[in-house]
């Protein structure tokens, strides 16, 4: 089932936490529920799965103006008639493949006998050659033993014969064995019946319970959870059904008896995640090497089935489903144990869609998000809070990992905006509020430093495979380059780029990280730029400024409202020093303050141009530079 590529933007907002110590009460209880209430809540919970893969065919019979009671009946009959059917011919296919079991099994004994003599019994002769060296002195002999030269006998007691039942026990035990499944199907059918005839009003009576403040909120997710399930589990009944029919074709072909059933218990054990493909290939193959004295057919069975899985495994699944369900496979794995362990066997076929109803309602119910978390594959952390993570950890390498993964998406100044940017706002949030110590704000600037040193060699392009549909992952819509512009065009010589651009790093923690971040840019689009600290503009120091070649300038500040009036002064001062025809540009990345718009804050410093995000000032810098050189 596709999901949707979500950023922080997209993430519902989450207004408050659910007490940990009332969601474990509740978590016991509903486990406790499921696990003494199983023989009740297992058969309505079999009973709604069903009445979701019907829905689509009750609707179409529905549309074709049959009526809601008919067109129920007839979806609820054709669903039992299937599984009618298909346990009928398992049950022929068994009694079949049982008359020539005798036949089998002497084949599987005599292969088995000649791999015990071609290992073990050649391991028997190595251990009589040795002898009597690896063979213990025998103990001396009991006294009895050798006075009368024989071993005692142990005399076992005769085995007491259990109490015949009365015909009256075996009655009744047969007719709870047969009645008990039967009540079961039943219970399962009456309750899809009145779940698929009652459905929309079952759908307003959770709205009132869950949430009926917030109708479009609660309808929404209703309807989409909803959608999804039903997409999903027909998704994948379609899937497995035509797996089991392709091995079953595949089977007939090779020549192994029963395709049918195996075609069927293949179809039937893939709802198992994992390993029930596995599963469903042992006794096809056992089979196999039992018809003949030789191993081909049985290695052409392992490598039918290995083949069809890989195929359906990483082609047609994720044609279907997308290039994930919306299932971590941690999430899936856990999940198989724990149902397995609340249920049985049932619960393992029931583990992976049961596992998604409980992220599709997480990813909806603003208390439940902790369900999203643990078992769906969306990242726990938005690119950005990872990023911020990696660098409080003061790691490199691994912050270098997720923006090599980032690039194969996005161009590289989308990522430095996107996620380096406000990621570097949030450390100098951090360091505003004194969180941070003197050795890890050290630590941090070391780590940005080695990545944007680490993303030298990258371009400042769209990614190839991303060009044509401008949508990725991260929510770029440009490539950094302007339709037929060359980069080395705007370097004056069409050389290696002189510095024509001063990048002045604000007074912040973090301001020279994203001065370098510009500076980066601006060298690959052909733009020479110096970087300089803040001090070098300073009141003492501006006079001695080398400005030499300079043709613009670009005051870079992560925080717009940490400190306007230094920027101001800082600008007057750079104004001064600069040539006349040389332009300022202030870069501040924009602020939640509507005081601080980015007319007002240009207009205050006396700034020419305006840049909320490094891209932007790029594009700034490119247009200055293509009016400087025609």
């Amino acid at each position: 089932m596709p999901q949707p590529a979500l950023t922080s933007a997209k993430l519902p907002l989450r207004t408050r936490k659910p007490d940990a110590a009332k969601v474990l009460a509740i978590f016991l209880m509903i486990v406790t529920t499921l696990y003494f209430g199983k023989e009740v809540v297992l058969p309505i919970t079999l009973a709604l799965l069903l009445a979701f893969i019907l829905a689509p065919l009750v609707n179409l019979l529905t549309r074709w103006r049959l009526g809601r009671v008919p067109s129920v009946l007839l979806g609820v009959i054709f669903a039992l008639g299937v599984i009618v059917a298909a346990g009928s011919v398992i049950g022929a296919q068994i009694a079949n493949l049982t008359d020539d079991l005798p036949q089998y099994t002497k084949t599987i004994q005599t292969k088995v006998e000649k791999i015990k003599h071609s290992t073990t019994g050649q391991l028997a002769k190595w251990a009589d050659k040795l002898g009597p060296q690896l063979k213990p002195d025998a103990g001396p002999a009991a006294p009895d033993q050798v006075q009368q030269g024989q071993t005692p006998t142990l005399v076992t007691p005769a085995p007491q014969q259990p109490p015949k039942e009365t015909p009256f026990a075996i009655f009744s035990r047969y007719v709870s064995n047969i009645l008990s499944p039967l009540a079961t199907i039943g219970i399962i059918f009456v309750v899809t019946i009145f779940a698929l005839l009652q459905r929309e009003d079952l759908r307003n009576r959770l709205i009132r319970l869950v949430g009926s403040d917030d109708l479009h909120h609660t309808t929404v997710a209703i309807d989409d959870g909803g959608r999804r399930l039903t997409r999903y589990f027909l998704a994948q009944l379609t899937i497995n059904t035509v797996f089991g029919i392709v091995v079953g074709v595949g089977l007939l072909v090779i020549g192994v008896p029963n395709p049918v059933l195996w075609g069927i218990l293949s179809g039937l054990l893939r709802f198992v995640p994992y390993v029930g493909s596995p599963l469903s290939a042992v006794l096809p193959i056992v089979l196999a090497a039992a018809i003949e004295p030789g191993w081909s057919m049985a290695i052409w069975t392992s490598a039918f089935y290995a083949v069809v899985e890989l195929l359906t495994a990483q082609a047609v699944e994720p044609m279907v489903y997308g290039t994930h369900t919306g299932l971590s496979p941690f999430s899936v794995v856990v999940s198989a144990i724990f149902w397995s362990w609340l249920w049985g066997p049932a619960g393992l076929l029931l583990s992976t869609p049961l596992t998604l109803i409980l992220v599709v309602i997480g990813r909806h119910a603003r208390q439940l998000e902790f369900l999203d978390v643990l078992l769906g594959d969306r990242p726990p952390l938005t690119p950005v809070e990872a990023f911020h993570q990696r660098l409080l950890a003061g790691d490199p390498d691994e912050a270098l990992d997720q923006a090599e993964t980032a690039l194969k998406e996005i161009s590289l100044s989308a990522y430095y905006d996107e996620v380096a940017v406000a990621g570097l706002r949030r450390a100098a949030a951090d360091v505003r509020r004194n969180a941070v110590d003197h050795q890890q704000l050290k630590d941090m600037k070391e780590a940005i430093d080695s990545l944007i040193a680490s993303l030298e060699t990258h371009e400042d392009k769209q990614p190839a495979a991303k060009r044509e549909d401008k949508e990725t992952v991260l929510g770029d819509d440009d490539d950094g380059l302007r339709p037929h512009q060359d980069p080395e065009s705007l370097a004056p010589g069409g050389g290696h780029p002189e510095p024509r651009v001063l990048c002045v790093a604000g007074p912040g923690p973090f301001d020279e990280a994203a001065t370098a971040m510009l500076a980066q840019l601006l060298d690959k689009h052909g733009i020479g730029a110096r970087t300089i600290h803040h001090t070098e503009v300073s009141r003492r120091h501006v006079g001695t400024l080398d400005v030499t070649g300079i043709g613009m300038a670009c005051i870079c500040y992560l925080d717009p409202g940490a400190s306007l009036a230094s920027a101001r002064y800082l600008g007057q001062r750079l104004r001064h020093r600069l040539p006349k025809e040389a332009p300022l540009v202030i870069g501040l990345w924009p602020s939640d303050d509507p005081e601080l718009s980015p007319d007002k804050i240009a207009g205050h410093i006396g700034a020419d141009h305006f840049a909320s995000c490094l891209k932007e000032a790029v594009d700034i810098c490119v247009e200055v530079a293509r009016r400087a050189n025609p």
